[in-house]
């Protein structure tokens, strides 16, 4: 096995890193922070760049209760913002757990409205009632779940969940339902580490000779051990028909330290891609930068050190209201990730999970930012955006439903692969519909025939077409 690549901080200007900060507009996306902005954080007001960048200190020192925000902020936080937080508790499905890394990214004089609080840091104020037809488990993952831990929904892939534990917890986490603990408002069912289930997800996988491709994802799987990491990736390698697997983890994003100093797991990584390459099969990393707030010269050096590994990266953002919903903002997270050679791969309309609605945008509002986005920079460092649909009719383009109406913000969409014969629904927010609109979804009775209307009109044109064959 090739020997792991080490960065220290002595390399604080990169080749890709002049200076000076680039004033010319345009390439804005190539400036990278590099201050000590930890030490506007009270009590870090003397942590070290040393003790900063070790992957120890950020776990020890991650924010886990809401407590501590005020113990940590001092001064800087506010009664209005505490109370604030703590009416957030009562609500949120997720619990609070956020590496100082991203903690300290966070604009204290303007909490309310920085990207990176507004995704790990909930607020009573900001929430908005669920869509009528929310649900848990809003993508269907369990009911196409086999055996434990693994959903299996396309032919050739499947998603394998070898845990609920996370590095940081997102308040827009699409699978709340098993992660981020029980709170006040949610109880639930989180695991951790089974080689038991592991080997079942193998039994099952070697079973089905059509799967090529495997997801890990979780929770998070920056949270493996080592040795849970290469127990894995040996297991789903050594499956004959196994082509490709993907380590799911959004920990290059929110703590980048873990990549420059736990060098036991970084060379368990380059073990388990080294090993499948000379068995001439995939092994990459996809992450999760949603907003350029989480991207620093930490991200940098981290990229460096898997670039150097030869391990491809890829990014899925999930489209969020006031994080990444802006043109200016998506453009130019697109292209810092392909500076730092991260795939842009994916982006999300949100999913309809419960305590989530603030985040949501319209489907229109997902295909305009493809529309402005597609053209800034090269087609393979260009996302797709993509709607994830409810009950589990996969991965479609923006831009592929059925029929869209837009004004009462129902959307209708097939999967003919998938799951071949069925429709799927996909719903705007309410509170960006309409005054008109709203009252209408305030009426169960005509929720009921506006939906099915819509349907209605995909169901008689594909008996047309069917018809006319």
């Amino acid at each position: 096995m090739s020997e792991v690549l080490k960065l220290d901080d002595k390399d604080v200007k990169t080749k890709k890193q002049e200076a000076n900060p680039i004033k010319i507009p345009e390439l804005q996306h190539r400036n990278f922070r590099n201050d000590e902005f930890w030490k506007k954080i009270p009590a870090w007001s003397n942590v070290s760049r040393a003790e900063f960048k070790d992957h120890l200190w950020q776990m020890k020192n991650s924010i886990r209760k809401v407590e501590q925000v005020q113990k940590v902020l001092g001064k800087l936080c506010t009664k209005e913002l505490m109370d604030d937080l703590l009416e957030g508790q009562k609500i949120t499905p997720m619990n609070i757990r956020i590496t100082p890394y991203i903690f300290a990214l966070i604009d204290w004089e303007n909490p309310k409205d920085d990207p990176l609080r507004k995704q790990f840091l909930p607020l009573g104020s900001q929430f908005l009632p669920d869509h009528p037809f929310y649900a848990e488990d809003s993508l269907g993952e369990d009911t196409d779940s086999p055996v434990p831990m693994l959903t299996h929904r396309y032919p050739d892939k499947v998603l394998f969940l070898p845990t609920t534990i996370c590095p940081v917890y997102c308040s827009y986490c699409t699978r709340s339902r098993i992660i981020g603990g029980s709170t006040e408002s949610v109880d639930k069912n989180t695991y951790g580490a089974n080689q038991k289930k592991w080997d079942d997800v193998f039994e099952y996988i070697l079973r089905n000779p059509l799967i090529e491709d495997v997801v890990i994802s979780g929770g998070d799987s920056y949270m493996l051990t080592p040795a849970q990491l290469k127990y894995i990736g040996e297991g789903l390698l050594n499956i004959p028909h196994i082509r490709r697997i993907r380590y799911a983890s959004k920990g290059v994003a929110i703590f980048p330290q873990k990549i420059l100093t736990d060098d036991a797991w970084v060379q368990a990584l380059q073990e388990i891609h080294d090993y499948g390459r000379s068995y001439g099969k995939q092994v990459v990393v996809h992450t999760h930068f949603s907003s350029p707030k989480e991207i620093t010269h930490w991200t940098e050096l981290a990229m460096d050190r898997l670039f150097s590994m030869g391990i491809t990266v890829r990014n899925q953002a999930v489209l969020q209201t006031g994080v990444n919903d802006s043109v200016d903002t998506m453009v130019k997270l697109t292209r810092q990730l392909g500076y730092l050679n991260i795939q842009p791969y994916y982006v999300y309309l949100h999913d309809m999970v419960p305590g989530c609605e603030h985040f949501r945008t319209t489907l229109r509002e997902g295909i305009e930012l493809e529309k402005a986005v597609r053209g800034t920079t090269a087609g393979f460092n260009t996302p797709t955006f993509v709607c994830d649909l409810p009950g589990g009719g996969g991965k479609r383009h923006v831009a592929s439903y059925e029929y869209y109406d837009e004004e009462n913000g129902i959307s209708v969409w097939k999967a003919p692969y998938v799951k071949p014969g069925e429709v799927f629904t996909y719903f705007d927010p309410i509170h960006k519909l309409s005054p008109e609109a709203q009252k209408r979804w305030a009426d169960p009775k005509t929720q009921k025939e506006m939906i099915n209307a819509a349907i209605e009109k995909v169901t008689k044109r594909s008996d047309k077409d069917e018809n006319q064959k």
